[in-house]
């Protein structure tokens, strides 16, 4: 982060004369000059990330959907939840990253918890609030925090260098360039590489290459807007539904303070809690950690700037999930989306919120914008992602090479925490190995045996 200069805002709102900071305030609640951004920039920046998890109010619904949660309420709960995590991340903790609910979490509460061991809606929802409440005092109590501390500087870049590849996997797959192999061999491989959507694509991805070398001004966002603007002129399949939509609050199908907390607190349904809390803290606390490196926001020891806060606004968000009817929530990955787009202050994830509110209204327009349009974003955010790589210290080839271990692996199983998990306990042993068991600590040595009991017990998700 820059340092401050006498015409810059300090925390305090004063210059370091101890002057009246000068700028809007905007500039001066957010810190926006202070981080070398502007006010444009941060709102194009929330934009961008907005449309790079809009998918999630179409895909969360669909999820819960299946194990029988009202569509539509769960809709309205989706957006709910991403308004008032994201708003609070901006205006707390003054971070540029967007809060909704997890996919991968959403993906066990209907599949494992609903359908798999046949727990009724309201329990579900009691244990994504027990769960946020759980997460929330582990956050508060600094656990969470002392996790990050003790977060080896090779998996704590190679998380960061996971994710990146995630994301690609991720948005590949979405558009189908890279599909599930149906012979013999490798698990993937390439899809239909004529199809619109592959094109546009890469020919999407190829324009953002060339505008962000020349720092065209949200140039990621211009360039999903000018696909799906081509998508709704050229493909049947994006077509538009109307522009406003009121949404249905109440009602016999609303799943708002539905939740059956004691329900939840059966020894049946307990371990899920755990399971849930347990990848809640791994997953969602490398992404925050990898987003904020990606912004250039931690300090001078590599800690993120108001960490605390940012670690406790995801975790309360889960609680008021629980309440409205919604899955545990947790930072996007797609922060980083905004985050390259030059997000840095709060006001990125704050524009984020407005616009999720915005949406209850205008939820047509989600369908709007297809998931070609936003997946040279995830892509280009991905690349950039892999720049971690030189971070690491190959000098302490234990180390460097750990952290390639957690990157390689969240992306060949599609799971962070199962990465960060094969990376603390290949550091711990090779230090062991290389007759460098001193430099291991209590911190790396606890939590690698906590994840390699969590895994072995057949509690992750």
């Amino acid at each position: 982060m820059s340092e401050n200069t006498s015409n810059q805002p300090s925390k305090t709102g004063l210059n370091e004369n101890g002057t009246p900071a000068t700028g809007s305030w905007l500039d001066r609640f957010f810190l926006i000059s202070q981080r070398g951004s502007n006010v444009r920039r941060e709102v194009i920046a929330g934009l961008t990330t907005f449309l790079a998890m809009v998918y999630s109010v179409i895909v969360v619904p669909s999820m819960l959907g299946n194990a029988g949660f009202d569509q539509g309420s769960v809709f309205i709960a989706t957006c709910l939840v991403a308004a008032f995590g994201s708003l609070l991340m901006g205006f707390w903790a003054n971070l540029p990253m967007a809060i909704g609910c997890a996919i991968s979490l959403t993906a066990f509460t209907a599949y494992s918890l609903v359908l798999g061991q046949g727990v009724s809606i309201p329990v579900a929802l009691g244990a994504v609030f027990l769960m946020g409440v759980v997460f929330t005092a582990i956050t508060v109590t600094g656990v969470r925090q002392w996790i990050l501390t003790n977060l080896p500087s090779g998996i704590a870049h190679g998380t960061g260098i996971g994710i990146g590849l995630f994301l690609l996997l991720i948005a590949a797959s979405g558009v189908g360039l890279v599909i599930k192999n149906p012979v013999a061999g490798l698990p993937v491989t390439l899809g239909e590489f004529t199809s619109l959507p592959v094109i546009m694509s890469m020919l999407g991805l190829a324009a953002i290459f060339g505008l962000e070398k020349r720092q065209v001004p949200g140039g990621i966002l211009l360039v999903i807007v000018a696909i799906s603007i081509f998508g709704l002129i050229f493909d049947p399949s994006v077509q538009y539904q109307g522009l406003f939509a009121l949404p249905s609050i109440g009602g016999e199908s609303s799943l708002i303070g539905s939740m059956d907390i004691m329900g939840a607190l059966n020894p049946i349904v307990l371990p899920s809690v755990l399971a849930l809390v347990m990848t809640a803290i791994f997953d969602a606390t490398g992404t925050i950690r990898a987003v904020a490196g990606q912004a250039n926001l931690l300090d001078k020891d590599g800690n993120i700037i108001d960490g605390g806060k940012a670690l406790t606004s995801d975790s309360i968000s889960s609680i008021v999930s629980g309440a409205v009817g919604g899955a545990p929530a947790a930072v996007y990955i797609e922060s980083a989306a905004g985050t390259a787009a030059g997000g840095k202050t709060g006001l990125t994830a704050v524009t984020v919120g407005v616009l999720f509110l915005l949406l209850l209204f205008v939820s047509p327009i989600s369908y709007l914008v297809p998931a070609y349009a936003t997946a040279p974003a995830l892509m280009y955010v991905g690349l950039l992602m892999l720049g971690n790589v030189r971070k690491l210290d190959f000098e302490d080839s234990v180390d460097a090479l750990s952290g390639l271990v957690c990157a390689v692996f969240i992306v060949l199983t599609g799971n962070i925490v199962t990465g960060i998990m094969l990376g603390f306990m290949c550091l711990v042993v090779g230090r062991v190995f290389a007759g460098e068991w001193k430099r291991l600590n209590f911190g790396i040595l606890l939590i690698t045996i906590i994840l390699v009991v969590f895994y072995a017990g057949g509690w992750a998700i």
